[in-house]
């Protein structure tokens, strides 16, 4: 049983602009509360929160914990669930679990997670570390002039396209056909206000396909030249996985990157994400969905 209370969690920050390691937490005990509302304190804080040598943690105790955090959206909209527990996602680098490409999960839908729980089941003896970047402290970066046109900005996201088949994600069509068998595309604001925080930060990635308003070539330019400021090494931190480890991160802050980097090595990793709130820009437009229903693979969160 973990002995750490709020007061006293280990945290050590690992970069300038984001992300910190907590240790003495037992991730699989029944925590408690003012161990959660530590743990809580410290994701918004720090955007993604490390934990080494979880290896108690089953897909059941994974699940409970996400839990204690919010309800659980279903493991994916479109592609299928690890068998057995239809919250879990999988990727396993041998199923074509494969993205290396700079996203935040799910925001072809209408409603992104507010947070994502990733543990670490299988990893290669070389590689696959993740990389988070921290889209809060790009927004707060940016000159003036660019803050002026992205605050009113809206952009639209889908999973039309396949990022993890255009970024090396193993040709395998069948999970590939499964991840686009529901087309969704939504309009999000492009600088959305945090709800619990009340930050604003830069809601891109890999999802993000053009501007409202400008041609294919200007949305092209702007969605690179912003993508550039969210990535700049200053912002991100970088985890180098071992098996047992998990990362908790807050999807409305951070983007993330898996590194393909492993040739033919296996990567497993499980996910369980928490509803999100339908995002607000600066102007007060919350996003509207414009193809596809996602009810069936989340509430609207709170938060």
């Amino acid at each position: 049983m973990s002995t750490a209370t709020a007061v006293n969690l280990e945290i050590r920050r690992l970069a300038g602009r984001i992300g910190a390691q907590i240790d003495g937490v037992d991730l699989a005990s029944d925590l408690d509360e003012g161990i959660v509302s530590g743990l809580r304190r410290a994701l918004l804080a720090h955007k993604v929160i490390f934990f080494r040598g979880q290896d108690r943690l089953d897909p059941a105790g994974h699940q409970a914990l996400a839990r204690r955090f919010g309800p659980l959206t279903k493991a994916h909209p479109t592609v299928s669930a690890l068998e057995g527990e239809p919250d879990v996602f999988e990727l396993d680098s041998a199923r074509g679990g494969r993205a290396n490409n700079w996203h935040t999960d799910v925001t072809f839908t209408d409603r992104p997670p507010a947070a994502s729980f990733l543990r670490g089941v299988t990893f290669p003896d070389y590689g696959g570390d993740t990389l988070w970047a921290n889209t809060v402290a790009a927004y707060e970066k940016l000159p003036d002039s660019l803050r002026a046109l992205v605050d009113g900005a809206r952009a639209v996201h889908t999973n039309a396209y396949d990022y993890a088949r255009e970024h090396g994600g193993g040709g395998k069509a069948t999970r590939a056909s499964e991840f686009v068998s529901t087309i969704f595309e939504t309009e999000h604001p492009v600088v959305r206000v945090h709800p619990e925080t009340g930050e604003r930060s830069l809601l891109l990635g890999g999802f993000a396909r053009h501007i409202v308003g400008l041609t294919a070539a200007e949305s092209a330019d702007l969605i690179r030249n912003l993508q550039s400021r969210i990535t700049v090494p200053e912002n991100t931190v970088r985890w180098q996985w071992r098996p047992g480890d998990v990362a908790i991160w807050d999807n409305r802050s951070t983007q993330h990157y898996a590194i393909n980097d492993y040739g033919q090595e296996r990567r497993i990793v499980q996910r369980v994400t928490i509803a999100g709130a339908i995002p607000v820009g600066v102007d007060g437009r919350p996003s509207a969905s414009i193809k596809g229903d996602a009810g069936a693979y989340s509430v609207v969160g709170s938060a």
